[in-house]
């Protein structure tokens, strides 16, 4: 039979190989995973899991300490919840190429990312981001977020789909080429047959969700693709297209830094859920759950 998600002390014993008294012991020291739930230890299998794997022998030695820095993908729900949690996270977000540089680099402890992969139709793919040599790379779901247009107030110009952008006159706002939704975008306009050579880009490319959904309600273009929660913090109009992954990359070994343990226990808050409900175009049901382990 499987494991359940949540094993008792005698279940984790059992796992561990260890007797149920060196476990109690594990936990008094504060070293191994757990919650107590009416006073009653539950062992998370999965946090289990990576915790075995942050002691195998041969794992990647740190050469020099690595900054709390989250890099990546800009994304209005995490920038809020590290600010609350306290986490004491520096924010360096310029796109998620930008934020697997940092993290292959050792220039960041943790990256956002929500790359699509038109080829084999996924999202955050290790291999296909050059992250497959990083032996011990842990990928965290964040949340699935809400991709679309995002318009003018009242739709002045009648949008009604992505093949509109194409029309004479329609001004494209858009990311930085290594942004995730700048890959999202090229595979659209592809399966569409849209020619990005013959549309009318905006002069400058917007830096994050929010300033691309500030060029729009200042005029600056008429449409864009972001998330929706961009477009309701702006009170753009917004036609959904996508529904895609963000996911928080980091080594083992960081999943357990304080920094990281806080933001994660802080998202799991009824604050935290409230949070992403006002902000919309938000499902974190899988937040937590561990993705990918190397």
């Amino acid at each position: 039979m499987p494991l359940p998600t949540y094993l008792t002390t005698a279940e984790a014993a059992e796992y561990l190989r260890l007797k149920e008294r060196k476990v109690y012991d594990l936990v008094s020291q504060g070293v191994i995973p757990c919650v107590r739930v009416t006073g009653k230890l539950l062992f998370p299998r999965q946090r289990i899991d990576l915790w075995l794997m942050n002691h195998l022998e041969g794992d990647d030695a740190v050469s020099s300490p690595i900054p709390p820095v989250l890099a990546g993908s800009q994304d209005p729900l995490l920038e809020w919840a590290v600010k609350e949690s306290g986490a004491e996270l520096a924010l360096l977000c310029q796109g998620s190429g930008d934020g697997v540089q940092r993290l292959v680099d050792g220039r960041a402890m943790l990256a956002g990312m929500h790359i699509w992969h038109a080829e084999n139709q996924r999202y955050n793919d290790p291999a296909t981001l050059g992250l497959n040599g990083m032996r011990d790379l842990v990928l965290i779901r964040w949340a699935k977020r809400q991709q679309g247009l995002l318009l003018a107030a009242n739709n002045p110009h009648r949008l009604s789909g992505l093949q509109d952008i194409a029309r004479p006159g329609i001004r494209l706002a858009h990311r930085q080429p290594d942004a995730g939704v700048s890959h999202l975008l090229q595979s659209l306009l592809a399966s569409q047959r849209i020619d990005g050579r013959q549309l009318t880009w905006a002069t400058h490319p917007s830096l994050s969700e929010d300033d691309l959904a500030l060029a729009i309600r200042q005029g600056e273009a008429d449409v864009g693709v972001g998330i929706e929660a961009a477009a309701r913090r702006q009170g753009l109009a917004f036609i959904p297209l996508q529904h895609e992954h963000f996911d928080l990359a980091m080594r083992r070994r960081h999943y357990f830094e304080p920094a990281i343990q806080r933001l994660l226990a802080f998202a799991g808050s009824e604050r935290f859920v409230q949070r992403a409900d006002a902000l919309g175009g938000y499902d974190i049901r899988e937040l937590g759950s561990v993705v990918y382990n190397a």
